[in-house]
């Protein structure tokens, strides 16, 4: 019987990436379970969504806790209530501390709109048109200190269209994010997917090539 591991989502809006995960989750066969969607933000979109879907939610709001010390242990308490033991970021715009970042070290994962280690950060889409690129993407990664710099478990790249604006840019890399993460997911929940270095190995169903 295959061990399913209690998995957190988190977000800040529509979590239109936690839906994706939701989806895949479904499958009896898939080695995480959704158990928890979790937000810094209580009118976040996803977390009617995730509601409506039967799963638990909580609201942490970043902005009523003296600091991101006492937000991350309020998150932390919810996390262990809910016996989350892996936790998706999909959409979180909070910055995590590295304490809260190294207790969850190998078991907490992000995706990110642009091909890492290129296009950290925010704007990522503005920022690809405006230097010329002629390929972007998305890449799911572990969470470690630094913003956006983990081993990187999945990417998949789309061509950059000479019409293209950010949004029909956007749309077309939203659409690989909702592929790659399931995929990126299955491989580290399940074990398959293991860090040597600053390395990901064992991942290799979860790539995805070049998409039109």
């Amino acid at each position: 019987m295959i061990t399913r591991r209690r998995t957190a989502i988190f977000i800040s809006g529509r979590g239109s990436n936690m839906d994706a995960l939701i989806d895949a989750a479904r499958a009896p066969d898939f080695p995480a379970e959704i158990a928890l969607v979790a937000s810094n933000r209580p009118d976040a979109a996803g977390l009617a969504r995730a509601k409506a879907r039967g799963i638990a939610t909580a609201a942490v709001d970043h902005k009523i806790y003296a600091g991101r010390d006492a937000f991350e242990a309020s998150l932390q308490q919810i996390l262990d209530i809910h016996r989350i033991d892996f936790i998706c970021l999909a959409g979180f715009m909070r910055l995590l501390t590295p304490t809260f970042t190294q207790r969850w070290v190998g078991r907490m994962i992000n995706i990110h709109p642009a091909l890492l280690p290129s296009y950290k950060g925010l704007h990522t889409h503005e920022r690809a048109l405006a230097d010329g690129v002629k390929i972007h993407g998305c890449t799911v990664h572990y969470v470690v200190p630094e913003m956006d710099s983990g081993p990187i478990i999945a990417q998949a790249a789309v061509p950059v269209l000479d019409d293209d604006t950010p949004e029909t840019l956007g749309a077309r890399v939203l659409e690989q994010e909702h592929i790659i993460y399931p995929r990126a997911l299955a491989a580290a929940a399940s074990g398959r997917a293991h860090i040597v270095g600053n390395r990901v190995v064992g991942a290799e169903e979860a790539a995805v090539g070049n998409r039109q």
